[in-house]
Order: C-alpha cells, then structure tokens, then sequence
C-alpha cells in the first residue's frame, strides 16, 4: 500500500473515532440539560408552594393567621375583622394568647361571625408600618378596611363587647377630639382657652402623621378632666397666615396657648407624654410658701436660684404679672410666692416686690445676697423675664447634666473640672477649689464661671485632651464660636487660672478640636470632612460647599447614603462645588454657624459667605429635590454632563 492511501487511511479511522466519542457525549448532555430543566421546574415549584403557603390563611386555635402577603386578599370584602399585632417573643402576648383563642371562638359563633386573626409584627414589616404598631400587642377592629384602636382592657367581655358594637350597620367611627382650627375660628377658640395645645402640621410630613394617632389618644384622655384640657391643629400649609403669625418653619411645630399667648411646647410626643406634660402646664406657674422655714430649707440645702415674689393676695395685679412671667420660664426654673409679711421681712422686701438669690453654698464676698426688684400691675413680664435671667446664675455656679442645656448656654463659659461634691464630708475641699475660681471670676464679669465633676463630664474631659493630664483640677474655655480651648496641665491656683483667661481674651490660645485622621485618599465624589480639615475644605472661600453631617448609627442618614453618593457623581466635575459629609459624632464642627441638632443635618456653604449657610429643612432628601437646593444657592455652577 502507497504512503499516501495509509495517511489517508488513518485520517479516517480518527475521524470515525471522533464521531464515536461525539456521539458518546452528545446524550449525557442532552441528560444533563434536562435534568437542568427538571430541577429548575421543581425549584419554580417549590417557590410556588411558598407563595401559595403564604398566600393560605391558616387558622391556629380558631384564630386566623394573617400576614404582608394574604393580608389584604382575606379583608377586602369583610365588613369587620378583630387584628391582633403580636411579637413571638413577647411575654404580655403569650399571657394574652389563651383569652385571645376564646374571644376568637365567641366571634366564631356571633351571627354573622367576625373573624379574628393574629399578626406577626415582626415578620409582616409591611403591615406593622401601615397600622403604626409600636408596642405588643396591638388590638385593632378592621372596620370595611378603616382601623379602629381598641384601648380598653384585654378581656374577652370588654374586647368581645368593642367588636360586636363596631360590627353593627349603622356603627361610624365618633368624631375626633382634636379641635381643626382655621383662620375663621382660631382666635375665638384659643384666645377662649385658660390653656390649649395647638399643632400645626402639614399633611404630607412623615413626623406629623407618627404623632396624629398618639395626639388623638392624648386628646381624648385629657377631655376627661375636669375642667378638661382642649388639643387642636391647625393644616399649616392650607393657614400660611396662621403659621406665619406664629413663626411655623418646621413640622410638626407645638404650642401651648393661654388665654391667646404662645408658648412653646417643649414635651414628649406619645399618649401618656403629652397628658401628663399638659396636667402639669396646667397647673399655676408659682407655688405659695406658706412658712418661714420653707424659704429657710431653700437657703440652707437648696441646689438652685431661688425666686420669690411676695405679694398682698391673689387679686394684687402684680400678681398677675408676676405669674405671667413665670409662664414664660416655668420649664426652666421653679418660682415661688409668698402672702406672708413675716417671710416678706425675712427676705428684707416689701410686697410687690420679687427676690432673686442663691442658696447659701453658692453665695460669695464677691456678689450680693439677694437681688430685688419692683413688680407693679404695669410692669411688663418681659421685663421680670430679663432680671430672673439676669440673676439665675450665682458667680460660679454648679455646672451638671441636668442644668446644662438650661442654665450654661452662655458663651464664654470657663469651666474647673475635678471631683465636686457638696455632701458634708466633702465640701470644705469643693469650697477650697470653687474660692480659687471666685478670685478670677469677679474680674471678668463678661464671662460665665462655672465648675464641673470630671466623672460627670469625663466624654468632655477626654475630648480637651485632659483626661490623661495626672493633675487634679483642670479647666477649660468654651467660646461663642463651638471652639475649645484647654488649659495646660500644671498646678492650679488662681493666678495660672488668671493667666490662662487672660491669654484667651488676648486671642493666644489655641483650639482643640476633636477629629479623626485626615483620610489619605479623599478623591471619590463625596469628600470626606473631618474636624481638622472643616476649615480647610467646608470654610474655602472660593467654592461652594454642601456639607452633610450624619451620625454612623442613623438609620436616616444610611438611607440618605446612596442617594448623596448619587449627587457626588452627578456634580463631581464641577471645580467651584464640593459635596461633602462628615461624621458628627466622632468630629467637632468648629463653627457655631452649623448647628447640628439631629441627623442628618444638610448645610449649603455657598463661596464668599460662609458665615451663612443655607440649612436643607422641609423637602424630600432624594435626588430631585438636593440637586434643586444646590442648584438655587449655588454661585460657582456650571451646567452639569446631564445638561449638555
């Protein structure tokens, strides 16, 4: 045989035997394809079971099992349904259980029957948000889909008895408590009122419909009182005079009105919060002191200014302004009157006149006991107003918690840490230390003294950098700005207190500013701001700057997130605009210009007027509505890749 015809030869036989091996492997893949096929068709079946499994309303002791996916299937053509919204692991709900299956089988038997159904609120998150449900468990009848509360008690007579009335044809819900005020009889009703509590709301805003249910209860439990206690709102965006008048910028926005004139309402915003903020308000304003050794108690053990008005009796007009007065401070300081001469001569004043003095660990050499005041029926409450703050802080005063926010606001504040307290045992050495604060402090009456436990302010302590300094008192400069200024560690006295006040009035101290490090790489579309680079970045003269300061564990600010990360790409070539963020919990905004009290806080810094940003408050925090905020404040913007 020729070479040629065995080449070819063997070139067949490898082919037949590719074929060969084709055809082996061509069936196990067509296997393998449809067994594909046959596990996917079983997978898309089992998805099915649990679509059909969730959409299956079960019944467990009589009572049906309704959840996100079944629920309003089950309802829509019901005319009443009893709702229980329950947590697994909720001790008052597996008590409620057993009461909950009898009342369940009652309802079976009522002609017609009212079915009743239970609710995870834990796994049906849907409907747990629909009904508002904040606490376990939750009772609501279904009345042709509209929710009635049920805030009786959980008994099956009383539960049973609620259902049954509300099941009737001819049963609609009562008319709400809550008084709607417009222009037409705003006046009439508030200026009527010894006191009432007035929201304005708008009808979009999220905060306001949270509030609406627990506002109704709370007007319903306060309607009961004798005399009772009116709330009302006011739809602020349909009565723009009515919330201008009254200075509405933000929703909802609380006032407590007497007699006509407002007051803000500094409360709690649920049910038993607002009653029992309200009962208190309504009460007067001004205790009586009826002995002398009740104003002698004050003096010796007090903790607080001291304010008494003494008067001849209640019809005094003096009186009356007097308690007008202590309506304005009432949330903050406690104000007392008296009808007695004797505690009148005591005090060294006269009735119609009002005294203002610190209890005796308090008082000094350096300032007067008592200081007086004349009250007539024509002097002006503002005016009471003035002096009571003018005098509510003795020279150096106690800063703690509980006063802080209230009493040392005042900027410059010169604070003395160490361990303060005034128990017996101890307050010789609280005295040495405060006396040493005394001899500076009369000569700077323009700033406010105050000393302060370092345990109590220790998170403050730590942030100035002293809480490793090994001395015992430290101290302290906090400025009108937001800026700190500590005092090196060294032996204190009066005079290294002297000298560091004086440096600070001079402008030759430094800030210590709390910040975390300055990231290496801060080129994406949101620039990252720390408390070292604020100054730097936010404060730049020359570019416009939108500065978010958020709060790491803010669940608002971590839906904010991609939608910021979005506005950061969307102007990320524009040169004179910077969107930035920065945590304000781990860094100190060293400018009092961004006032952050809640997150997330949005501020617009526009080029060559950083002393006014513009604050982001009332619309949506989407894209939308960003892009239109830095479009309107903006002065060095481009037209962005979108317009082109």
């Amino acid at each position: 045989m020729r070479p040629r015809k065995v080449c070819l030869l063997l070139l067949l036989l490898a082919l037949a035997q590719l074929l060969v091996v084709a055809g082996a492997d061509g069936p196990d893949e067509d296997s393998s394809n449809k067994e594909n096929t046959i596990e996917d068709e079983e997978e898309e079946e089992e998805e099915d079971d649990e679509e059909d499994d969730d959409l299956e309303v079960k019944e467990e002791n009589g009572v049906l099992v309704l959840n996100d996916a079944n629920f309003d299937n089950f309802v829509a053509d019901k005319d009443t349904v009893l709702l229980e919204f329950y947590a697994p692991w909720c001790g008052h709900c597996k008590q409620f259980a057993p009461e909950y299956e009898k009342i369940a089988n009652t309802l079976k038997d009522n002609d017609p029957p009212i079915p009743v159904a239970k609710i995870d609120a834990t796994s049906a998150s849907m409907l747990a948000s629909r009904f508002d449900v904040s606490g376990y468990p939750t009772i609501k009848i279904l009345k042709k889909g509209q929710a009635v509360d049920y805030e009786g008690s959980r008994t099956q007579e009383e539960i049973v008895a609620k259902v049954r009335e509300v099941s009737q044809p001819d049963w609609t819900p009562p008319p709400e408590v809550t008084l709607v005020l417009t222009k037409e009889n705003f006046d009439e009703v508030v200026n009527d009122a010894d006191i009432i509590l007035v929201e304005f709301y708008a009808p979009w805003c999220g905060h306001c419909k949270k509030l609406a249910p627990e506002y109704e209860k709370a007007a319903k439990e306060l309607s009961k009182r004798s005399p009772p206690i009116p709330l009302a709102k006011v739809d602020a965006t349909a009565e723009t005079d009515l919330a201008k008048r009254f200075d509405v910028s933000g929703y909802p926005t609380l006032k407590i009105f007497r007699k006509g004139r407002p007051f803000d309402y500094n409360g709690p915003r649920e049910k038993y919060g607002i009653v029992d903020y309200m009962i208190e308000q309504s009460g007067p304003p001004s205790k009586e002191i009826l002995t002398l050794k009740q104003v002698q108690e004050f003096l010796k053990d007090g903790d607080d200014v001291i304010i008494i008005g003494a008067f001849k009796g209640e019809s005094d007009p003096a009186y009356q302004q007097y308690q007008d007065a202590a309506n304005n401070l009432r949330e903050d300081y406690k104000f007392h009157h008296t009808f007695s001469t004797e505690i009148a001569k005591f005090l060294k004043v006269s009735q119609g006149q009002l005294v203002v003095m610190q209890p005796e660990k308090f008082q000094s050499k350096y300032e007067p006991r008592s200081h007086v005041m004349d009250v007539q029926g024509s002097t002006e409450d503002l005016a009471i107003k003035d002096f009571v703050l003018k005098h509510a802080l003795p020279l150096v005063g106690h800063r703690k918690a509980s006063n802080d926010a209230k009493r040392y606001t005042r900027r410059p504040l010169v604070v003395v840490y160490y361990s303060v307290d005034f128990s017996f045992d101890y307050r010789a050495a609280t005295q040495f230390w405060r006396s040493k604060v005394l001899e500076v402090a009369k000569d700077f009456p323009e700033y406010t003294f105050a000393i302060a436990d370092e345990e109590d302010y220790a998170g403050e302590v730590k942030d100035l950098g002293l809480s490793e300094s090994g001395e015992d008192v430290n101290a302290a400069i906090l400025d009108e700005s937001g800026k700190k200024f500590a005092m090196e560690p060294e032996e204190f006295d009066s005079d290294t207190l002297r000298e560091f006040v004086t440096a600070f009035k001079k402008g030759k101290l430094k800030p210590v500013i709390k910040s975390q490090p300055v990231p290496k790489n801060n080129k994406g579309p949101v620039r990252v701001v720390v408390g070292k680079t604020f100054d730097s970045i936010v404060m730049d003269p020359k570019k416009d700057v939108l500065i978010e300061f958020y709060a790491p564990w803010c669940g608002h600010c971590k839906q904010l997130e991609p939608v910021y990360n979005s506005l950061g790409k969307k102007y990320k070539g524009q040169k004179g605009l910077v969107i930035a963020k920065m945590d304000a919990t781990a860094n100190d905004v060293p400018s009092d210009r961004y006032k952050v009290e809640g997150f997330p806080t949005i501020y617009f810094a526009p080029s060559g007027d950083k002393k006014n940003p513009v604050k982001f408050e009332g619309g949506e925090r989407d894209l939308e509505h960003l892009s239109k905020f830095i479009e309107e404040h903006a002065t060095k913007l481009g037209r962005t890749k979108e317009e082109l």
